[in-house]
């Protein structure tokens, strides 16, 4: 009777709690906010300033493609795609058609469409089965005509290809002399540049004078360092460029063909320069981006500084120029911010003002939504390991169930902003903990390089050190952690419940590859100008077969303890189908917990909003079940494509 008495004065205690925390907690954000559509998103400004693009669904929930003219209400739609929706475009300078991009169910085979602007008549520019297409280069020197690669005589390299806007004409214009990874065309849709794989891993920059001429090369990198160009002057004897030879950060520098002199436009000791904003003729760059704690940039060009200065008190958060009109007087302006969804403005040069075109989800301009705090720690072998914790609103901040959610790639990094995923953890009660682990960019070519032949090995240790680092300041309940992740976050996802089974109580897994040997043995064709890099920064499945399998979670099964949550697009190429198949297996074979759910029309990721609501659905249950985190109820989702094997 007393252990009666007891066990009800418990109940009642843990139900005040619960009171308590119902109370101070945000309000539940509806997953079909989250992960539904965004209203309107990617504002992009007709070359002439005149028209407006932008991608937004139509009445059945399909992302068109939607054009406005400035100052109007008349917004149309000019797209009619009745599944996956328009995933990207460009505006050429013909003035009639805007071009976009789609594959078949998630397969990578791009192909690029041109709809007619007052016909919508839509044609398909690259009418090649089983060609994969990428869009090179457009000009306003050359406006009826854009550059395009194709991987038409050897599914492994891409030559130049030459497209006419009017006619559709498809001509070779330069054929690959390598395993050409980039081109680069000057303002005349001449190819200038281009980056060439080399065996080893590195890459040679080579380019030409003329179309006729011999390539030369103008730098070698070794396997070490990393480089790429960003663009060429009009007459093609300056080339930009970002690398870190010389280096340990990337530099922003621009390179005199002829004589291989260098200037630098733009560096920073700690961080790597990342992206540039062009001038939208002259094509030099104006300024630099650099991604310390959040996005910087840094002024190349006087021209637009007091521009960057007026756009930077805009609004709280950072900036991207989303396009500029020829004439250079007006340019988009994406804003995004850690606690609100990206806004478009539309900024006048010659006034500096700016007006709101429109936030992408103002559904949630009244969320609680969660700051994103900026973290660093050090590694166990004395690395300052960076990266960024998302806290629940409301709710004190000790001893909470943690998700760790990993970045994919892994050759990339997270970033401060709006992320779906993270509030949507947040909102759900957990502490969200994003590491950029040693291999991540943005830090200097050293602590990549500290990544090589480190996949479940040192990388990993840096996910563990972030777990322990945020144990110790009490903030995460160390019986409570969950590892969840897309791609190699889906990799370090299974490495954490097979190399490490008692830190995690679950695990969510989207995309990842169970098998190294299997995954890079089985890499797509336009891949292998990648593939000397994969081979050093991971290992040759040939030589290093034995040091592949004893990272490969596959074969450590029998060590899982917690449960585990598996998602796959069945047309993947990146990570087929059969890495998830093999492990979901073996772990039934072991007698082991595990959900696995394909997608049969997705590919590396998921792009269908009803297959996304489907899946972080489950995710959201499975989390709240082996947690505790709060869950939205489940309901049913229309038009998704999970197959539950």
């Amino acid at each position: 009777m007393a252990l009666c008495i007891v066990a009800l004065l418990l109940l009642i205690v843990c139900c005040g709690r619960c009171r308590v925390a119902s109370a101070t907690a945000a309000p539940l954000i509806p997953r079909t906010v989250l992960f539904g559509n965004p209203e309107r998103t990617d504002a992009r400004l007709s070359p002439d300033g005149r028209r407006l693009a932008y991608r937004a669904p139509d009445d059945n929930g399909v992302m068109q493609l939607w054009i406005r003219s400035l100052g109007e209400d008349d917004d149309r739609i000019v797209s009619s795609e009745r599944k996956r929706g328009v995933p990207f475009f460009f505006w050429p300078h013909d003035g009639r058609q805007v071009i976009y991009g789609q594959d078949s169910d998630g397969d990578e085979g791009w192909h690029l469409y041109a709809i007619d602007l007052e016909t919508t008549m839509t044609r398909d520019l690259t009418p090649f089965r089983g060609v994969r297409a990428e869009m090179i280069a457009l000009s306003p020197s050359v406006p009826d005509e854009i550059l395009v690669g194709l991987n038409l005589e050897d599914r492994r390299k891409h030559d130049v290809y030459r497209a006419n806007l009017r006619n559709g004409a498809v001509e070779l214009d330069t054929v690959s002399p390598g395993a050409v990874e980039a081109w680069t065309a000057d303002e005349n849709l001449v190819i200038r540049a281009g980056v060439v794989s080399a065996p080893d891993g590195g890459r040679e920059l080579i380019s030409r004078a003329e179309p006729d001429d011999e390539w030369t090369t103008i730098y070698r990198w070794s396997a070490a360092e990393l480089g790429w160009t960003v663009g060429a002057s009009p007459d093609g004897a300056t080339l930009y460029v970002i690398g870190n030879h010389d280096s340990d950060t990337q530099r922003l520098l621009a390179v005199d063909v002829r004589s291989r002199e260098e200037t630098v436009l733009a560096e920073d000791a700690a961080y790597d320069v990342g992206e540039t904003t062009k001038h939208p003729t002259r094509g030099h760059p104006q300024a630099a981006g650099i991604a310390r704690e959040t996005l910087e940039w840094e002024v190349v060009d006087e021209e637009i500084g007091a521009d960057l200065a007026a756009l930077d008190a805009i609004q709280r958060g950072q900036f991207h120029i989303a396009s500029r009109d020829v004439a250079d007087a007006l340019w988009v302006v994406m804003y995004e911010s850690d606690d609100a969804s990206a806004r478009f403005y539309l900024y006048e040069r010659a006034t500096r003002t700016h007006t709101l075109l429109f936030a992408t989800q103002p559904q949630l301009d009244d969320a609680a939504l969660a700051h994103m705090e900026p973290i660093s720690f050090p590694s166990r072998d004395g690395l300052t390991l960076h990266g960024y914790l998302t806290l629940p609103v409301g709710v004190p901040a000790r001893d909470l169930p943690t998700v760790v959610l990993v970045h994919g790639g892994p050759y990339g990094r997270d970033n401060w902003g709006y992320r779906a995923s993270t509030q949507w953890l947040a909102n759900r009660g957990y502490a969200v903990l994003q590491i950029n682990f040693r291999g991540s960019t943005g830090y200097g070519k050293a602590f990549m390089n500290a990544g090589d032949r480190e996949w479940a090995g040192k990388m990993h240790d840096d996910l563990l050190d972030g777990v322990d680092w945020l144990v110790e300041r009490g903030t995460a309940d160390r019986s409570r952690i969950a590892i969840m992740g897309t791609s190699y976050g889906g990799y370090a996802t299974l490495v954490g419940l097979t190399f490490t089974p008692d830190v995690f109580a679950a695990g969510v897994d989207l995309v990842g590859p169970s098998n190294l040997v299997t995954f890079l043995s089985d890499i797509p064709a336009y891949w292998e100008t990648l593939r000397p890099m994969l081979m050093r920064r991971i290992g040759d499945p040939e030589k290093d077969e034995e040091f592949l399998r004893s990272r490969s979670p596959l074969h450590f099964v029998d060590r899982i303890q917690a449960p585990l949550l598996i998602a796959q697009g069945a047309n993947d190429p990146r990570v087929r189908q059969a890495e998830s198949d093999q492990i979901a297996e073996a772990m039934r074979a072991k007698g082991k917990t595990v959900e696995y759910i394909v997608y049969t029309d997705e590919g590396h990721g998921l792009a269908r909003p009803e297959n996304r609501l489907h899946f972080f659905a489950r995710a959201e249950a499975f989390l709240a079940e082996h947690l505790g985190g709060r869950a939205e109820p489940l309901s049913e989702v229309g038009g998704h494509s999970a197959v539950v094997q």
